[in-house]
């Protein structure tokens, strides 16, 4: 009898708790972006919009009506990109900016700033898709390689510790110093200036699941992960979103900071092209995450299990690396 009490009493309990949650979840959830800014009066700043899941994201906020301001290095292709927002979704004057910036430049960034508010009053989302790619073992990076007899040469040159930091500080220009000047030039104007301010990183999956082969890129990318996760902590008023994907598809291996001079680039995983995500999918999530405030996406959903798994089982996440890099450890 005093079983039964007990267990009722405890189901009671549980359903009560649950009910309470469930109610302060509902009143503590951000409203949908949508609510506080509608698309056609959202001003979206585009860092990194001349190719890939940039260029798709600018197609995707012009054709709904967004004003859309792109930023990239290559002035032909920010030119097309520019354009194609222009013309296929026959955008209204003024609605579709470009300026030819580097991510990782002070002045650029600055010169960009001052454009969006003198042409818009400012911005109410900021996208960062800007990075660089690194391909390589560190040791293969350094000239040492790696066979059933050892490793040669047995040492890695002065030289050769030189090439590698060099190609360090390139990708850690372009993967974390990038996006730490974006944060520093434009976190105060989206406080300043928009009611629902937001800024989406897209980072990657190897910044917090490792990878072999990608030692560089992926050590880069989670430096740049973990600021903004902490920018998130001291800017509450921002939503602040972390995207990871997996592999996607495109051409963005193609200009890899380690590959050698008048070489081309070794990719170890199955083709990006055939194997990869595709850029619409993973531009259309990433706008899904902006509207909705999401904090942290991983794309395919599975990669935030094998995130958990590798602190639970280490060796299988770590082997299941080897495999999709192709990569055997003598």
């Amino acid at each position: 009898m005093f079983d039964s009490h007990f267990n009722i009493t405890t189901v009671k309990l549980a359903l009560g708790a649950l009910s309470l949650a469930l109610i302060l979840f509902w009143y503590l959830r951000p409203a949908p972006r949508l609510t506080q800014i509608p698309p056609t009066q959202e001003r979206v700043l585009i860092l990194g919009a001349t190719s890939g899941v940039g260029r798709t994201l600018a197609h995707q906020y012009a054709k709904r009506g967004a004003r859309v301001c792109l930023v990239g290095r290559r002035e032909s292709m920010l030119d097309e990109a520019a354009e194609e927002c222009r013309k296929e979704w026959v955008c209204e004057s003024g609605r579709v900016l470009r300026v030819r910036g580097d991510c990782a430049s002070v002045e650029d960034m600055t010169k960009v700033r001052d454009t969006v508010i003198k042409e818009w009053d400012g911005i109410d989302t900021l996208i960062i898709t800007a990075g660089v790619s690194a391909l390589q073992p560190l040791m293969t990076v350094a000239g040492v390689t790696s066979s059933k007899d050892g490793l040669s040469p047995p040492h890695a040159t002065v030289e050769a510790i030189h090439h590698a930091v060099g190609v360090a500080k390139t990708a850690t220009n372009g993967n974390f110093f990038g996006p730490y000047i974006a944060a520093i030039t434009f976190i105060p104007l989206l406080t300043s200036c928009s009611i629902s301010p937001s800024i989406l990183l897209l980072s990657s999956a190897a910044a917090i699941i490792p990878a072999p082969t990608r030692t560089i890129y992926a050590s880069t990318k989670s430096a740049s992960q973990m600021l903004f996760q902490a920018l998130a902590i001291e800017h509450p008023r921002i939503s602040f979103t972390s995207f990871l994907p997996a592999t996607i598809e495109g051409d963005f291996r193609a200009s890899a900071v380690d590959t050698p001079l008048n070489s081309s680039p070794v990719i170890h995983e199955a083709d990006p092209n055939k194997h990869g995500l595709r850029r619409e999918v993973v531009a259309t999530r990433c706008v899904q995450a902006i509207d909705h405030k999401e904090k942290t996406v991983f794309m395919p959903r599975y990669m935030r299990i094998a995130h958990i798994l590798y602190w639970i089982c280490p060796a299988y996440v770590e082997w299941r690396g080897r495999v999709k890099y192709n990569f055997r450890a003598d």
